[in-house]
C-alpha cells in the first residue's frame, strides 16, 4: 500500500470532469459536482488526484473544525479562538462510505456524560473534517435519502447542524462536494440531483491507442507510485498555481448583461424548475472566465456552463435520461447575443443595427426557439428491437392461429410480434406488505426506520441511538434512594437508558413477474398492460424500492432485469419486450421463486413484493395450470406479498388470474383498478393492510 496519489495530469482524457472538478476548485460557491459514469472509468481516482492539487489552508490551533484564522466562526463548538495561535496543514479530502450512519456525518453528543456529568460533550463527524476541504461520495445514488439530503443542505448553507434532546451544536461546512454514481446502479430523485450544481458524465474510450496509454501509466504507477508522480511533479505544481491564479481572478470577472440574459434566456428555454440552474450557470461562466484569465464573461463560457449545469435538470419523469439538445442551445444563445439594450419596452429595439433582427428584449419565443417541449430529444432505445421474428411485420396479429394443423391437445407455438409501445404512466394504488419491517427506508411499507415517530422505548442494543428520555427517567426514579442520591443531579447507571424506537416507511423489492405469450400479444392490450407496469414502476421508483423483472413466454422464463435500484433500465427492458409463444406460468413463478431465495440471502433485512402480471392461463403440457397453482403455493406457504394484476379481456372471462391469486395467497386487481380512486380507495386499501386498525374501528 502507498499514500502517494495518482497525479491528476497523468489522467489521460476525460476533459469534462477535469474541468468540472477544477471549476469547483477555482469556485466552491459552484455548487459541486457529479460525476456519472460505467463502472471503470477512474472516477474515483481524479477525485482523490484532486485534493493533492488545492492549495494549504491556514487553521486556528486546537481547533477540531479547522476555524480560518482570519475569519473564525463565531459558533464554533471548540472557540473563541481570539488568542490561538495558527498552523498551515493541506487541504483535507474526506471520503464518506455507503453505509455510514447519521451519527458519524454530522457528530454525535455524549449524551451519558450530558445526563450524568452536565457536560455537553461533542464529538465532530465527518462534516466538520471536511471544513474547506473535499467531501467525496462514492456511489451517491446508493446512500439513503435522508443521509443525502443531509449531506446537500449542508454544502447549500455551509453550516452543519446537531439537534438532539434539546441540545443544539452547530459549526461551519464549507467544502468541494463530489459524488460519483453508476447510473445502472439507480438514480437520485431529481430534486438531489438539482442540488449537485454541474454534473458530468464520463465512459470509456473506444480508441485503442488511448486505452493503451492508460494501461501503460496505471501499470508505471503501480510499479513504482513515487516515481511515477516524481514524472508528473512540475505539472502537478503548474497546474496548482492556475488553480490559485484563478482564484484571485475570481472577484474581478465581470458577468455582463448580455452574458446574464443569455443565461436565463437558455434555462427558460429548456423549461428547468426553479432558479437555482440560473444562478449555478453565471457561478460557473465567472470561474470559466477567470479559469481561462479573463475578467469578461463571453458566450463560449455560457455555452459550456449550460453545458454542464443543465442536462440533469431537464428529466420531466424518472426515466428520462439527462441529455441537452445542443441545437437549441445555440439557437437560444444566438437570438439574445444582440440584446444590448436593458430597456424592457418591447418596442424599443435601440435603433442602429439592432432593427435587422427583429428581436425585442421582451421576444422569448421567436418562430422556432421557444419554450416548447417538442423539440427535446427523449430516451430511444435505438429504434428496432433487439430480437424480432421473421414475421414482426405482422404486428397486427394476436399470434393465436396456428401454422399447420396440429392435434387438439397441443396448442400450435404462437407466433412472436415485435415490441409495442406502453400506454403513458399514470398514479397507481399504493400496494405495501403487511407487518412491519426493518429494512432500509423507503416509502412503501411500514417498518422501524431512523425517521418517522416514536412509538416505543427499549434498552440499547449496542451503542446509544436517540434517548428516550422519559423512559430513561422512568427507570431511573425508583432506585434514587438506594443509589444514594443526595444532590439534585440523579444517578444514572448504564442498565437506565432507553432509546427510542420509530416507526416510518421501508422500501421493498418489487419483483415483476411479466407473462409475454402469445395469450398477451394483441397490441392494444399489450400496450395497456406495459403502460400499466410502467405505472407500477413509476411508483416504485418514486417509493425508493429495488426493482426486478422475470418474463415468460415460449419454453421456459428469463431473469430480464436482475433485482437492482435502475428503474430506468426497467423501463427499457419492459420498452423491449417482445411477446409470443406458448405460456409456461409455472416456470415464470419457479423462476420468481429462486431469485426470492437468492436475495433474502443477500439482503434478508427487504422484505419482498411479488407483483404477477398475466390473464391466469397456462399452456406448455397436459397439467401446466396444475402446476403454475402448486407453484403459486410455495410464495402462500412463506407468506410472501403478492399482487396478480389481471389482463383478463374480452366479453368471456374465465377468471383465471384471481383463482392464481388465492393460490399466492395474495390479491388480484384488473388494469382497471391499479388506478388510485382518490381518498374512498385509499381507505379501503388501508384497512385491508392493517386488520388491527380495522379491528379496533368495529370495536
Amino acid at each position: 500500500m502507498t499514500d502517494v496519489r495518482y497525479p491528476f495530469t497523468a489522467i489521460v482524457g476525460m476533459a469534462d470532469l477535469r474541468l468540472g472538478l477544477l471549476l469547483n476548485a477555482v469556485s466552491p460557491a459552484v455548487g459541486g459536482v457529479l460525476v456519472r459514469g460505467e463502472k471503470g472509468t477512474a472516477k474515483s481516482t481524479m477525485v482523490r488526484a484532486l485534493a493533492g492539487l488545492l492549495p494549504s489552508i491556514a487553521a486556528v490551533d486546537g481547533c477540531r473544525f479547522a476555524c480560518d484564522p482570519a475569519a473564525p466562526d463565531p459558533q464554533c463548538p471548540d472557540g473563541p479562538h481570539s488568542s490561538s495561535g495558527t498552523h498551515q496543514r493541506p487541504s483535507q479530502l474526506v471520503e464518506l462510505p455507503v453505509g455510514v450512519a447519521e451519527d458519524r456525518i454530522v457528530g454525535s453528543l455524549d449524551l451519558e456524560r450530558a445526563l450524568t456529568d452536565g457536560v455537553k460533550a461533542y464529538e465532530p463527524g465527518l462534516l466538520a473534517k471536511a471544513h474547506r476541504g473535499v467531501l467525496y461520495i462514492d456511489e451517491v445514488n446508493l446512500l439513503q435519502d435522508h443521509v443525502v439530503d443531509l449531506l446537500l443542505d449542508a454544502a447549500a448553507m455551509g453550516r452543519s447542524y446537531v439537534e438532539r434532546e434539546g441540545v443544539s451544536v452547530r459549526h461551519a461546512a464549507r467544502f468541494l462536494l463530489v459524488g460519483t454514481m453508476n447510473p445502472e446502479e439507480g438514480e437520485l430523485r431529481p430534486q438531489l440531483l438539482d442540488r449537485f450544481g454541474l454534473t458530468v458524465e464520463i465512459a470509456a474510450t473506444r480508441d485503442p491507442a488511448e486505452r493503451a496509454e492508460v494501461v501503460r501509466r496505471r501499470l508505471a504507477y503501480d510499479a513504482d507510485p513515487a516515481g511515477f508522480a516524481a514524472r508528473f511533479a512540475e505539472q502537478e505544481r503548474a497546474l496548482a498555481e492556475h488553480i490559485t491564479a484563478a482564484r484571485e481572478l475570481l472577484p474581478k470577472v465581470e458577468l455582463t448583461e448580455v452574458a446574464l440574459r443569455q443565461i436565463t434566456a437558455v434555462c427558460a428555454a429548456f423549461e428547468v424548475d426553479g432558479l437555482r440552474a440560473d444562478i449555478v450557470m453565471a457561478r460557473t461562466a465567472v470561474a470559466l472566465a477567470a479559469w481561462d484569465g479573463r475578467t469578461e464573461v463571453l458566450e463560449e463560457d455560457v455555452r459550456k456552463a449550460a453545458q454542464l449545469a443543465l442536462p440533469h435538470r431537464r428529466r420531466r419523469n424518472p426515466f428520462d435520461a439527462p441529455g441537452l439538445d445542443e441545437e437549441q442551445l445555440d439557437r437560444t444563445l444566438e437570438e439574445h447575443a444582440q440584446q444590448d439594450d436593458p430597456e424592457p419596452e418591447p418596442e424599443g429595439d435601440g435603433g442602429g443595427d439592432g432593427d435587422g433582427d427583429g428581436d425585442g428584449p421582451g421576444d422569448d419565443g421567436p418562430d422556432g426557439g421557444g419554450p416548447d417541449g417538442g423539440g427535446a430529444p427523449e430516451p430511444s432505445d435505438g429504434g428496432a428491437p433487439e430480437a424480432s421474428a421473421p414475421d414482426a411485420d405482422s404486428a397486427d396479429s394476436a399470434g393465436e392461429q396456428p401454422q399447420q394443423p396440429v392435434p387438439a391437445q397441443q396448442p400450435a407455438p404462437a407466433r412472436e410480434s415485435a415490441p409495442v409501445a406502453a400506454a403513458d404512466p399514470y398514479r397507481t394504488k399504493l400496494f405495501t406488505v403487511r407487518g412491519t419491517g426493518h429494512g432500509a427506508q423507503g416509502r412503501r411499507s411500514p417498518a422501524e426506520t431512523t425517521g418517522g415517530h416514536t412509538i416505543r422505548a427499549r434498552r440499547p442494543q449496542g451503542a446509544l441511538g436517540r434517548l428516550h428520555l422519559t423512559a430513561t427517567l422512568q427507570a431511573a426514579a425508583p432506585h434514587q434512594v438506594a443509589r444514594g442520591r443526595s444532590g439534585r443531579a440523579l444517578v444514572l447507571q448504564k442498565d437506565d437508558f432507553r432509546e427510542q424506537v420509530r416507526q416510518g416507511r421501508e422500501s421493498n423489492l418489487v419483483l415483476f413477474v411479466v407473462d409475454a405469450s402469445g395469450s398477451m400479444a394483441a397490441r392494444q392490450r399489450m400496450t395497456a398492460v406495459k403502460g400499466a407496469v410502467l405505472s407500477l414502476l413509476m411508483d416504485a421508483y418514486q417509493r425508493r424500492d429495488k426493482i426486478g423483472m422475470i418474463t415468460f413466454r415460449g419454453s421456459g422464463a428469463e431473469l430480464a432485469l436482475p433485482p437492482t435500484s435502475s428503474v430506468e433500465v426497467g423501463a427499457a427492458r419492459l420498452e423491449s419486450l417482445p411477446t409470443g409463444g406458448r405460456t409456461p406460468l409455472a416456470a415464470g413463478l419457479l423462476r420468481a421463486h429462486e431469485v426470492l431465495r437468492v436475495e433474502r440471502l443477500r439482503d434478508p433485512s427487504r422484505r419482498p413484493l411479488l407483483v404477477v402480471v398475466t390473464d391466469g392461463r397456462a399452456t406448455g403440457g397436459r397439467d401446466a395450470l396444475a402446476q403454475s397453482h402448486r407453484a403459486a403455493a410455495l410464495f402462500a406457504a412463506q407468506g410472501t406479498a403478492s399482487v396478480v394484476l389481471d389482463c383478463e379481456s374480452g366479453p368471456v372471462r374465465l377468471g383465471l388470474a384471481r383463482t392464481l391469486a388465492g393460490q399466492l395467497g395474495g390479491s388480484a386487481v384488473s388494469l382497471d383498478e391499479l388506478r388510485a380512486e382518490g381518498v374512498a380507495s385509499l381507505v379501503r386499501e388501508n384497512r385491508s393492510v392493517n386488520p388491527t386498525r380495522s379491528m379496533r374501528k368495529a370495536a
